[in-house]
């Protein structure tokens, strides 16, 4: 049985020579019920790893198409707990496909930071993205995940200062994650170019892969952005497109069970598509 750290390990070693693709959804949305199918055809669709968002009533990082996604989640019954269960449902019938948990600090503190890192890692979670958890005050938390098999990732930004780089360059592990954008997720425009030059100056002390995400929302920017990443991370259009399939669906008389269905197929149609960009662009 492969371990946490040997999962995200293998998955971008396995995948030399082409750029990663790495889907964000929020855990129980559309529905609670449909979260680890969703999982499953994102994966059949290309994803090489799924970044599962854990719903938070305070997502400051994130803009509102997240938020909408997680105050539906909330509503549904979806914490931390029920995650790790969606989380170890999913392995289940997947024990190769790396799951990255993203989220915020609140949840993990109101657990405990102990109790969270073994119910994770006994879930099969991989990775840990904390928003809120800045990496100078928590060395301790890492090492105890690194432990765990467990890789602590971290988030990078345009204006990340030379000493942030290095600090995070040290402690993270698994891949670190680039947002190309000052704001919050589901921005509109990303500078290629500009992406370029400061992923260089970030692979000058950052020797994991990184990814890079925030303002990805079609095909094009994906392939453009393939030239310079080893992973591209979309989450707000992917959600967004689930969005729309739930309210059509809604508006058609469909029950739950079938909008999520609707809204499983449409998020696979939709990144397998960016799967193809990815493919040509490299």
């Amino acid at each position: 049985m492969n371990t946490s750290n040997q999962r995200l390990a293998a998955a971008f070693a396995g995948i030399a020579g082409r750029t990663a693709l790495i889907p964000y959804i929020a855990a129980g949305d559309p529905s609670p019920a449909a979260t680890p199918r969703l999982m499953h055809a994102l994966v059949k669709a290309g994803a090489d790893v799924i970044e599962l968002g854990v719903p938070f009533s305070d997502p400051m990082a994130d803009g509102p198409v997240i938020q909408r996604a997680a105050e539906r989640a909330i509503a549904g019954g979806t914490g931390l707990r029920q995650v790790l269960g969606m989380v170890a449902e999913f392995r289940r019938d997947d024990d190769t496909t790396p799951v990255v948990l993203m989220g915020y600090a609140n949840p993990i503190e109101c657990m405990g930071q102990d109790s969270f890192i073994e119910q994770a890692k006994q879930a099969g979670v991989d990775g840990v993205l904390v928003v809120d958890y800045p990496p100078e005050e928590i060395e301790g938390f890492a090492a105890r995940l690194g432990d765990a098999g467990i890789d602590p990732i971290f988030l990078l930004a345009p204006t990340s200062t030379e000493e942030r780089i290095k600090k995070i360059a040290d402690i993270a592990r698994g891949y670190v994650y680039y947002v190309s954008l000052k704001g919050v997720t589901g921005a509109a425009h990303i500078d290629t170019a500009d992406v370029a030059e400061r992923l260089a100056r970030i692979r000058r002390h950052v020797k994991l892969p990184v990814g890079v995400g925030f303002g990805i929302r079609d095909a094009d920017s994906a392939r453009r952005l393939s030239a310079c990443a080893d992973a591209v991370v979309i989450g707000s259009k992917l959600i967004e497109t689930m969005e729309a399939e739930v309210a059509a669906a809604r508006a058609q008389g469909q029950d739950q069970q079938g909008a999520d269905s609707r809204a499983i197929v449409a998020a696979a149609d939709w990144l397998g598509g960016i799967r193809q960009a990815l493919s040509a662009g490299g």
